[in-house]
């Protein structure tokens, strides 16, 4: 897999009150990006931190690796027999999939569009 990236997602309860609190704690500015209404996104400098609004129960991250060609990564997971969810493509942003490894971790792969 060639990697372009790479981004830790984490659900929050408040998305509002967890930006405030990231921003502060980590000393951030505005976030970087809001690809939706109910996510914002840091770049870390390389990595990037992405919050959503969601359930914040305990394990509820995921990590996203970037690459050039999601379909095409999806296809090749597939084939290694691999079960992966459905593409989701949110035109003119990013068109991503997720699945798990082998505990039940969730992992993602996406290209930015």
């Amino acid at each position: 897999m060639k990697l372009t990236g790479v981004t830790v997602g984490r659900s929050v309860s408040d998305l509002d009150r967890s930006t405030r609190w990231y921003e502060r704690v980590l000393e951030l500015g505005d976030p970087d990006l809001r690809p939706v209404e109910t996510v914002v996104e840091y770049d870390l400098g390389g990595t990037w931190l992405q919050l959503g609004q969601g359930d914040p129960a305990p394990g509820n991250t995921v990590v996203r690796f970037g690459v050039p060609d999601v379909r095409a990564e999806r296809t090749r997971l597939i084939n290694l027999g691999i079960a992966v969810d459905e593409l989701v493509d949110v035109p003119g942003v990013v068109a991503y999939f997720e699945f798990d490894d082998p505990d039940g971790y969730r992992l993602s792969c996406y290209t930015e569009a």
